[in-house]
């Protein structure tokens, strides 16, 4: 049911309400009292506000649209917009209400400003470290001049999708990767050409052919226009979150999960846009899987199942992982396993996933800048525990290098090394 269908909802007396009707009731009651006609006088109007304030939340109940775009780079996050409704005129006592996602934090107040056919807001926030979130639709409060009743006014509109990763992952999909499930009639070829997935139309250049013009959409512009098709790229790629909880505690858990899934999801909106086939897993107690695949169903499969990840409340034993991936993907596929590596057992992965089949490597978002976070110039038992840390994370890198490469991802919102990475393929393993 949409928000034009939905009921109103009820009016809410806001406090001074109360004050007033007890007030009037409290001079009525004193007028009967002493058969006094001044205290009844001046207790009319007191009783008779709320309800004046009641006939006009009747005329108040129009619903609105919500038009909104985010915008800003790394971390900031700017989202602009504007409420609108049709034919309801100005809008009188009406306040929009937002709300803001975690971990978004405020860096100003928002700037909200009324219009003769709406408001116009434009709010200012800032992503501490990269983050999938969806902002819901603002609410609507209605309020009558005297600040008696409110209201919450019915709201159309979609919720805002927010994605900050670092920008360096769009340079990652340059690097080849290995077909291991060609589908029926299709050629291992590297490039495949310009045809594939329609990505949006583009003015007609030298060396277009007849074919490649839109003739519909060019008669509807006045103008050329030329189809425009994603390269398709070959290819598989399977990345793997460990989301199992770790000693760090819960807090710093779920914010490395956090930076985990927007590294993940931007690593794979990279790969697909170069029609490379991606896959994912999230691994907690059990593994949740989606199937390698293309297009834009797996983008958005891909972008829901990373929004709703969490950590989950029970580690499942490094084995399950690797055993579950052969139910879901070929062996030989290159595999990406985002881990922070925060516990010795995060290591124990790599060796299964190697005896299995599925030459992997490692993208660690280091917990070391969450822990050491802190209000204040750092002391100098701040400097030895951060060096403490250090020793223990170089540590446990070392191990997992033993089973696999390993590409440590200490400033989140760049992951240089990583493309780096990808575009030596001499230092990333082959299958066998």
């Amino acid at each position: 049911m949409s928000a034009a269908d939905s009921p109103a909802s009820p009016v809410r007396f806001r406090s001074r309400a109360f004050v007033l009707l007890g007030v009037g009731a409290a001079l009525a009651a004193v007028a009967v009292a002493d058969r006094d006609s001044v205290p009844l006088f001046l207790a009319v109007p007191l009783l008779l506000g709320p309800v004046a304030a009641l006939l006009a939340a009747a005329r108040a109940a129009a619903p609105r649209r919500v038009v909104w775009s985010v915008d800003g780079s790394r971390d900031e996050v700017e989202v602009v917009g504007s409420i609108e409704a049709a034919g309801a005129g100005p809008p009188t006592g009406i306040v929009p209400v937002f709300a803001r996602p975690e971990p978004l934090v405020e860096r100003v107040p928002p700037e909200v400003e009324a219009t003769a056919s709406g408001i116009e807001f434009r709010l200012h926030w800032s992503a501490p470290y990269p983050c999938l979130v969806t902002v819901e639709c603002p609410t609507l409060v209605w309020r009558d001049p005297l600040g008696l009743l409110e209201r919450n006014l019915p709201v159309l509109g979609e919720p805002l999708r927010v994605q900050r990763f670092p920008p360096e992952l769009a340079r990652a999909a340059r690097a080849p990767l290995r077909r291991t499930t060609p589908l029926p009639g299709e050629v291992r070829a590297r490039q495949l050409g310009p045809s594939g997935e329609f990505f949006g139309l583009r003015p007609y250049g030298e060396g277009d052919t007849a074919r490649q013009v839109n003739w519909s959409a060019t008669a509807r512009s006045g103008r050329m226009l030329a189809n425009d098709f994603r390269v398709e790229r070959t290819g598989d790629l399977l990345i793997v979150l460990d989301l199992r909880p770790t000693s760090l505690g819960p807090e710093i858990d779920a914010r490395l999960a956090s930076v985990a899934c927007a590294g993940a999801y931007g690593l794979a909106e990279s790969f697909l846009d170069q029609k490379a086939r991606v896959g994912l897993a999230l691994f907690s107690e059990f593994v949740t899987a989606i199937p390698l695949g293309s297009g834009r169903r797996q983008r958005y499969q891909l972008l829901r199942a990373l929004q709703a990840a969490r950590i989950g409340d029970v580690a499942g034993p490094s084995e399950r992982l690797a055993v579950s991936l052969r139910r879901y993907f070929p062996p030989g596929v290159t595999t990406v396993v985002v881990s922070p590596l925060a516990d010795d057992d995060s290591t124990m992965v790599l060796p299964h996933l190697r005896r299995r089949g599925f030459p992997s490597f490692v993208l660690s978002p280091s917990p070391i800048r969450l822990l050491t976070e802190h209000p204040g110039p750092p002391t100098e038992d701040d400097a030895r525990a951060v060096r403490l840390l250090q020793l223990v994370r170089r540590r446990r890198v070392a191990d997992a290098w033993s089973e696999a490469p390993v590409v440590e991802w200490d400033d989140f919102w760049s992951l240089t090394a990583l493309t780096s990475f990808f575009a030596r393929p001499a230092g990333r393993r082959s299958g066998p």
